[in-house]
C-alpha cells in the first residue's frame, strides 16, 4: 500500500513540474516577443527621426568652389526651391538656375541621403576685360577662354599684370553669358597662352586695341603701360611677338624719345614722331 501511494505522489509531483515547465516556457516565449518587437518599434522609431524625417524637410545645401560668389548669394537663388524635400529636390532646375549666372562655367550637385544637396560649381576664369555701354553707364565686363562676357562681381579691375583690358570688339548689346564674335576668339586663346606663362607680360601693356581692317580682317594696336605709344602688329599675338616689342620701345627711345606711334607690321620696324615727321624704314632684325 506504501509503495503504491509514493508512486502515485511521485506521478502527481512529475506531471505538477512539467505543467510549471510549459507555464514557464510560455511565459519567456511572450518576452521574447516583447523585446523583439520593442527592438522593431525603436528601431523603426530611430530611422524615422533620423532619415526619413530630415528627408521630409528643407534639405541642407553645401556649396563648394565658389571664390567670387557668396554661398549666401548662390543658396538665395535656389529660393524658390526651398518648399521642396530630398526627395522632391530638382537637381536639374537649381543646376540651370546656378548655370544661368553669367559668371558660372558648369554646375555638379550630388544628394547625400538623408538631407543633403552638395553643389560643386566651376567659375569662369578671366583672361582679359573690357569696358562696355550699358544704359549709358561704362562698366567692366569679364572674358573668359572661351570668348563668353560676364560680370566680375567685385566690380573692380585687377590690377595686378595679370588681365589685359581688350577694346574695339564690337558688341551691340550687352547680355552676360554671351560671346564675343567668332572672329575675335582667336585674340582671347592667344591671350589665355600667355598668361599661362611665368612672367606676367600683360604687365607691361596699358591695353590691347583691336582695330578692324578693309573686308572683315584687324590687326592690332598695344599701348604700353605709362605710355602714348601705339605699337601697330599683326593678328599674332605670342611671346616671342611682346619680346620683340620691348626690345625695340627700348632701341626707339634711345634714338628718338618723342615717339607717337611704332610700325611692326610687314616685318620692318618704323616709327612715328609726335611732332609728325615720319622716321621709316628702320629694320632692326
Amino acid at each position: 500500500m506504501s509503495d503504491i501511494s509514493l508512486l502515485g505522489e511521485f506521478d502527481q509531483y512529475e506531471v505538477s513540474d512539467k505543467y510549471k515547465k510549459e507555464k514557464d516556457a510560455k511565459f519567456y516565449k511572450w518576452i521574447k516577443i516583447f523585446v523583439i518587437l520593442l527592438i522593431v518599434v525603436m528601431t523603426c522609431e530611430l530611422v524615422l527621426l533620423k532619415f526619413v524625417h530630415p528627408s521630409l524637410g528643407v534639405p541642407r545645401i553645401l556649396i563648394s568652389g565658389n571664390k567670387n560668389y557668396s554661398t549666401d548669394v548662390l543658396v538665395q537663388t535656389l529660393s524658390e526651391m526651398y518648399d521642396q524635400n530630398w526627395f522632391t529636390f530638382d537637381t536639374e532646375g537649381a543646376g540651370a538656375k546656378l548655370s544661368s549666372i553669367s559668371g558660372i562655367e558648369s554646375v555638379d550637385i550630388e544628394k547625400v541621403f538623408p538631407d543633403m544637396i552638395k553643389i560643386s560649381i566651376k567659375e569662369r576664369q578671366s583672361v582679359a576685360m573690357m569696358f562696355i555701354n550699358d544704359n549709358g553707364r561704362t562698366v567692366p565686363i569679364q572674358i573668359d577662354e572661351n570668348g563668353v562676357l560676364f560680370s566680375n562681381t567685385s566690380g573692380g579691375v585687377v590690377e595686378d599684370g595679370s588681365i589685359p583690358i581688350v577694346s574695339g570688339i564690337p558688341v551691340e548689346h550687352l547680355a552676360e553669358g554671351m560671346r564675343i564674335p567668332a572672329k575675335y576668339r582667336v585674340l582671347i586663346e592667344q591671350i589665355a597662352k600667355i598668361q599661362a606663362l611665368p612672367q606676367k607680360y600683360f604687365a607691361a601693356i596699358s591695353e590691347i586695341c583691336v582695330v578692324p581692317k578693309t573686308y572683315g580682317n584687324y590687326e592690332l594696336c598695344l599701348i604700353p603701360v605709362n605710355s602714348k605709344i601705339r605699337v601697330l602688329t599683326g593678328r599674332s599675338l605670342n611671346e616671342e611677338a611682346l619680346q620683340y616689342m620691348m626690345v625695340v620701345l627700348d632701341v626707339v627711345n634711345t634714338l628718338e624719345p618723342d615717339v607717337s606711334e611704332i610700325d611692326l607690321r610687314y616685318d620692318s620696324v618704323s616709327y612715328r614722331a609726335a611732332v609728325s615727321k615720319d622716321v621709316g624704314g628702320k629694320n632692326l632684325d
